[in-house]
């Protein structure tokens, strides 16, 4: 008697759906990919260098994927020297217009490191700032431009970091605009690739990476020469499309470096280096083989101050 009534119940519940026979099943949730319609880039070729490198963080990242080909403590926090600066001309160019006159402060003769000597009082365009501040590392164009932008370097310093938290480099932070030695201010090889290749986007500061020098003018008419510091461009070399040196006591030598042929791109960052350029041309040659060696002498002339040597005055 007990087992009909068992079944009688359990047929019950299953009218009422308590136990479902079957269900119907969704079909799997497709790729993140495919819902936002970006390919997934496939693994990039890992890049093994054979020679034993002085920099004490590195990493070589595919522009085109952002995925990394060689690294070594590429997610240790460390100074960066001028390195700062990048983030310095990207938050110039994402809100201001390159033809905008700014007048250089009057004290701007105080700044430490290296400098363009531009003239107090002085009018000198957006443009012609960022040309002095990214060819020359000129600390002076660092300080007049966060002072235009920001009111003070103390506010521009917080645009920095906050501009940084929404990129999502989590291992940086700023404390100046110039890249002077700070116990607050470190970043990461890793963060500086991916900041190197989100300012690809931004011709204003590409294009005056690559360049070997330039000269600007004031509203006056006085003329600043500005030579880049890093060697590898000065030397012409093929390979090295883009640069932007750092150099203090507490950073030690820092490159970046875009370097790439037939297409194929790469961002290149060292952090404490002892030899960077003999460290770069060991990359270019694991990268690119016998096209990347080179024989043309580099000369590293820059200072230990936080940027570039000194660039040459002038009043034409």
């Amino acid at each position: 008697m007990l087992e009909p009534m068992f079944m009688s119940s359990v047929l019950s519940a299953l009218l009422l759906g308590l136990f479902p026979v079957a269900a119907d099943i969704p079909p799997p949730s497709p790729p993140l990919a495919s819902l936002v319609g970006v390919p997934i880039a496939p693994p990039a070729d890992r890049v093994s260098i054979d020679r034993r490198l002085s920099a004490s963080g590195i990493i070589v990242m595919d522009l085109a994927s952002g995925q990394a080909v060689y690294g070594m403590q590429a997610d240790i926090e460390r100074p960066m020297a001028s390195l700062t600066k990048l983030m310095t001309a990207l938050i110039i160019v994402e809100h201001h217009d390159l033809d905008e006159w700014v007048t250089v402060p009057q004290d701007i003769g105080e700044t430490p490191g290296s400098v363009a000597y531009l003239p107090p009082g002085e009018q000198f365009t957006v443009g012609n700032l960022l040309s002095a501040l990214l060819i020359a590392s000129a600390n002076d164009a660092a300080v007049t431009l966060a002072q235009y932008h920001s009111g003070s370097t103390e506010e521009f310093v917080k645009a920095m970091n906050a501009r940084a938290q929404s990129l999502g480099l989590k291992g940086t932070q700023y404390a100046n605009a110039s890249g002077m030695d700070h116990p607050r201010q470190w970043s990461t090889p890793r963060d500086i690739a991916r900041l190197v290749t989100y300012i690809q986007r931004e011709p204003a500061i590409r294009d005056r990476m690559s360049l070997k020098g330039a000269v600007i003018h004031s509203r006056g008419g006085q003329e600043v020469s500005l030579t880049h510091t890093h060697a590898l461009l000065r030397a012409n070399n093929p390979l090295v499309s883009e640069g932007k040196t750092g150099t203090t006591t507490a950073a030690g030598q820092c490159l970046v470096s875009v370097v790439g042929k037939d297409g194929h791109e790469y961002v290149v960052v060292l952090l404490k280096s002892q030899k960077r350029y003999d460290d770069m041309q060991a990359i270019l040659l694991s990268l690119f083989g016998s096209e990347g060696a080179t024989e043309t002498p580099v000369q590293d002339t820059e200072c230990a101050q936080g940027g570039g040597c000194p660039v040459s005055r002038s009043t034409r």
